[in-house]
């Protein structure tokens, strides 16, 4: 995948597959740490021990008529080449909480792409979701959106 978007749209995906009715995406920059966190959370489903010890085999994928599910090995892999990890946080009917971080400074680090987009997409197509973003910088907000509230906005025009 070329950008950071791309990635978030995949493990949205994901939530979306395993029931989730709110999913929340939060980039934070600090530039003083040379940091950047995305994390995804999601209430879907979550997964038991067994999931998600595959989650990050490429051959892994709880998806019928799928022989590999790559969302998170790939973000895995991103986060890796540029200095981070990643980490996942989930369990049976508590829903998933994948955090990703990256050396800011990486020459590896892929760009984050339209992330607005990506959330346009994933709220068009799943319109009876809740999908929430932020993106800080420096302790800074400098970008929010809800689809609900973007919603109510636009019906009130």
């Amino acid at each position: 995948m070329e950008d950071l978007s791309l990635h978030l749209l995949d493990v949205a995906e994901n939530g979306l597959a395993a029931g989730a009715d709110h999913i929340e995406i939060r980039i934070v920059e600090e530039t003083g740490k040379d940091l950047m966190t995305i994390e995804i959370k999601d209430d879907g489903s979550g997964m038991d021990k067994q999931a998600l010890k595959g989650a990050l085999d490429p051959f892994y994928t709880t998806k019928p008529n799928k022989q590999v599910g790559l969302g998170l090995p790939l973000l895995d892999q991103a986060a890796r080449e540029a200095a981070g990890d990643m980490d996942i946080q989930t369990a049976p009917g508590q829903g998933t909480l994948i955090r990703a971080t990256f050396q800011l400074s990486h020459p590896d680090l892929k760009p984050l792409g339209d992330i607005l987009e990506t959330l346009a997409i994933l709220a068009y197509g799943h319109p009876n979701v809740q999908f929430s973003f932020e993106h800080q910088r420096d302790g800074t907000s400098i970008c929010c959106w809800d689809s609900i509230e973007s919603t109510k906005q636009t019906r009130t025009k």
